[in-house]
């Protein structure tokens, strides 16, 4: 009949040879979260074809799919701090700001947080990868990397569908776990015991704003009654956007294995813990949680688990003492955020005037040509990662992975013009933008 839906269908059976899809590109970015998307991003406005791979079935990584919330680490200290990155970074503020209720800035006293909507980041990632001309390659799992006189020169991937080998001149490792250097075969570093706890991050809706209590009041009601409720952390927060009755609630400290088995049973302890955590916030705070209820639970929330050995390894002591490096590709404040035991954190934060450095070097593996590293598995001591790995400074890691690839072309990233190179950065480590003047915070106390 004419108009009818086909019902044809054909028989098929695997053969022996496992088929492959092929994909050849200028750069092959492994990791979609933001500094994945930004290293893929800058590629293409570079003129470089990409390919952008995540073992997800989204885009946006954990700052959508693991609901952060914030973006910390984008301005200097203080209550009307200076935008320390840009480019990509302004194209995603500038998105944000153009959705309703899809952005709030939080200034001060000490540092300045951004609060976002992450179905307004899904959209903004989405969109740019397609205006873009990017591929994406989405719920790829890692198979292989092969590696030719200190060049990855192809890596292969398993997906739902099938196999799929990428080729590329340059590759970007923005897993979170270093997993194509680590499985390219070149060195890496992993705590020797557990090292850096995660969190499970849970969205409640139907929150009164008018009685939300402070961070303090629901840590210490966590040190008081949190052992009624089972809990494993004792200090917590919330991030709401004004007006939205949602709160992201960032109260869980999970384990974060490299183990698979042990990863996957964790990850379900991780969402017991929240809902602990949700119970104790409707049962102390009744006023402002006693009718909020899940809207929904994100994918586990990785801090730190196993980083590259670079060219320099990042200290500690070099953060503190606000070191500017030759080879300098972002910056940032954020204080030291160390989540290294069970229930609570170092906080270590700075004044409002330092400015501490990210050094391409922490971003190469001293023993591969043509790979970048990016976001939190860069060469650093566990102090140091934690104020460097947060979204502002990972924007800038990304665009500068991009960068550094495009100009060591065929050659080798260790040995890119270094004047070019701060040329092409320069934004990211000495531009001085305030995107409010102290009447703009006045009056804005003034209304809220």
């Amino acid at each position: 009949m004419a108009g009818s839906p086909s019902t044809e269908t054909r028989i098929v059976r695997r053969g022996n040879a496992r088929a492959t899809r092929h994909l050849k590109a200028d750069i092959c970015v492994v990791g979609a979260g933001i500094a994945g998307m930004s290293a893929a991003l800058q590629a293409a406005k570079l003129g470089r074809s990409v390919v952008l791979v995540d073992s997800q079935p989204a885009l946006g990584g954990q700052a959508v799919n693991s609901i952060i919330a914030t973006f910390c680490g984008l301005f200097s200290n203080g209550t009307h701090g200076y935008q320390f990155t840009h480019g990509i970074a302004d194209d995603i503020l500038s998105y944000l700001e153009e959705q309703e209720g899809a952005i709030h800035y939080r200034n001060g006293p000490n540092t300045t947080v951004v609060y976002y909507d992450e179905v307004a980041l899904g959209r903004w990632s989405e969109n740019s990868v397609l205006e873009a001309d990017i591929t994406p390659l989405l719920g790829a799992m890692l198979l292989d990397a092969h590696v030719e006189d200190g060049r990855i020169v192809r890596s292969d991937f398993m997906t739902r569908y099938g196999v799929v080998s990428i080729e590329a001149q340059g590759f970007v490792d923005a897993s979170g776990d270093a997993a194509l250097t680590y499985q390219a075969g070149f060195a890496c570093r992993e705590p020797a015991r557990q090292g850096v706890f995660g969190t499970q991050m849970v969205v409640l809706e139907h929150i009164d704003e008018r009685h939300q209590p402070t961070k303090q009041e629901i840590s210490q009601r966590m040190k008081e009654r949190g052992d009624a409720y089972g809990l494993l952390r004792r200090e917590g927060l919330g991030f709401i956007i004004p007006g939205s009755g949602i709160a992201a609630m960032n109260m869980t400290h999970v384990e974060t294995p490299l183990d698979p088995v042990e990863a996957s049973a964790k990850a379900l302890e991780g969402k017991e813990q929240a809902s602990r955590g949700v119970e104790f916030l409707r049962q102390e705070f009744p006023e402002c949680f006693g009718k909020a209820r899940i809207r929904s639970f994100g994918l586990p929330g990785i801090r730190q688990t196993r980083w590259i050995v670079g060219r320099h390894h990042l200290t500690v002591e070099e953060l503190k003492s606000g070191y500017r490096f030759d080879d300098a590709i972002g910056r940032t404040a954020w204080p030291i955020e160390l989540h290294d035991h069970s229930d609570g954190h170092h906080w270590i934060t700075f004044d409002e005037e330092h400015v501490h450095y990210i050094p391409l070097g922490s971003l190469v593996p001293e023993e591969c040509h043509n790979l970048v590293a990016a976001g939190r598995c860069i060469d650093a001591d566990a102090a140091a990662l934690s104020s460097v790995r947060v979204m502002g400074p990972c924007i800038a890691m990304g665009m500068a992975a991009a960068h550094a690839l495009d100009l060591a072309g065929s050659g080798s990233v260790h040995a890119i013009d270094t004047a070019a190179m701060r040329e092409r950065v320069k934004e990211n480590v000495e531009k001085r933008h305030y995107r409010w003047s102290e009447a703009d915070l006045a009056n804005k106390v003034a209304t809220s």
